[in-house]
């Protein structure tokens, strides 16, 4: 049996969705991708998100638009996906790295500790779909202690008066924290619709506006957010077409960070069935390998449910009780030895070149590289059926007994 790691799931609707976009003869930013926002913003119970080419993009949007740059710093965990310390410097700011619990979210404890007057913003991470302790974060962003500290430059950074939080919620559409859904707690989250995350739209992502109200009119970010991931353009392809003229201005020195209307239209016709078919789908499969895992001491199965979060189900990321990081690839070669592909979700950040050579140490940061040694994610997605399942845990089962 051959098992892929993460196929999109691609149903008629969605090509049907996909082949309208195409006879309509409109496949750049248009009408879709304003749709998309519209649901996103409805599923999430926002009331503005503007969508973009990348989550990497809007991550580094939202950082320039705070007037996060040259000299400051910005908390990031240090297991994640490179792309979150990446953003901060490509705006010239740097990376604080911070080790991660036993959840793998960021360790907010330590966050405190590594809090400086160069501190702008923090970027919590919901690794695996699994939300970050956000009521604990902004209690800390909000103590005075820490208000105190905080050195506003910008316009925007004396409105908020603290350091920003902002979500990279790249795995947690269809989470919820404290009843709420991901994206409505981090001043900004950021979601993404990379080929491999829960709702697709090839490449994509999109930024939802949560800061404190009245202080931020966010109708008036929205505009300037859309504004700005379009080369600053005061008029889009599609307001001139409907009439608006042909003269435009550039009012901003901006980025080309658009979504096309191609793209959106895959995650669009997604995102309409996400809630009652897609995400339910993911969570049976998380549930089936719980129970099938339960019965074997060596197996710790991630975070998926408590009472006050719950997990998007984006990656059913397994840790094999006191193994090294040498067995932990001898079975992920035994594994895919029998057609069950699967992967490790993260190696911690100063494991990588770049980082490592900036001086960042993986010996700083002990509970991420345990995370990471003894992780195995596994596949999940809708189009797993118990049989495949089954033989999934199997191969993990068998792989360990032959170690």
């Amino acid at each position: 049996m051959k098992i892929p790691f993460s196929p999109p799931y691609i149903d008629d609707d969605i090509k049907r969705e996909v082949m309208e976009t195409l006879d309509s003869g409109w496949i750049t930013s248009g009408p879709r991708v304003l749709a998309l926002e519209k649901l996103v913003a409805e599923q999430t119970g926002l009331a503005h998100v503007a969508c973009c080419n990348s989550a990497t993009s809007g991550l580094m949007l939202l950082l320039h638009w705070f007037g996060v740059t040259r000299g400051d710093e910005v908390i990031i965990p240090a297991y994640t996906y490179a792309a979150t310390a990446l953003v901060v410097m490509h705006i010239g700011a740097t990376p604080v790295m911070v080790d991660s619990g036993e959840d793998f979210n960021i360790d907010i404890a330590k966050v405190k500790e590594r809090i400086t007057s160069k501190t702008k913003a923090i970027i919590p991470v919901d690794i695996a779909g699994w939300p970050c302790d956000y009521q604990e974060l902004f209690e800390l962003v909000n103590a005075p202690e820490v208000r105190a500290r905080f050195k506003p430059v910008t316009e925007n950074q004396k409105k908020l008066g603290r350091i920003m939080v902002l979500s990279d919620a790249a795995h947690s559409l269809g989470a919820t924290y404290a009843g709420k859904p991901i994206g409505t707690w981090g001043d900004f989250s950021v979601f993404s619709f990379h080929a491999v995350k829960n709702v697709t739209t090839a490449e994509g992502g999109a930024m939802c506006i949560n800061l404190p109200q009245p202080t931020f009119d966010h109708a008036e970010v929205y505009r300037t957010l859309k504004l700005w991931s379009l080369n600053g353009q005061t008029k889009d392809a599609l307001a001139k077409t409907n009439g608006a003229g042909w003269r435009y201005d550039i009012v901003y020195p901006g980025f080309k960070m658009n979504m096309p209307d191609i793209c959106a239209a895959i995650g669009l016709a997604q995102l309409r069935k996400y809630p009652t078919f897609m995400l339910p789908e993911r969570k049976r499969v998380a549930e089936a390998y719980a129970k099938g895992f339960a019965n074997y001491s060596w197996a710790i199965v991630p975070p998926m449910k408590d009472d006050v979060r719950e997990s998007s189900y984006h990656v059913f990321a397994l840790r094999i009780k006191g193994i090294t990081e040498a067995q932990r690839d001898s079975l992920i070669e035994r594994i895919t030895e029998v057609g069950v592909s699967v992967n490790v979700h993260f190696q911690p950040l100063p494991i990588l070149t770049v980082f490592r050579e900036r001086g960042y140490r993986i010996e700083d940061y002990p509970v991420a590289f345990s995370c990471y040694a003894t992780e195995i994610s596994l596949p999940i997605y809708p189009q797993l059926d118990q049989d495949k399942i089954d033989y999934i845990i199997d191969a993990v089962v068998r792989a360990y007994k032959s170690l």
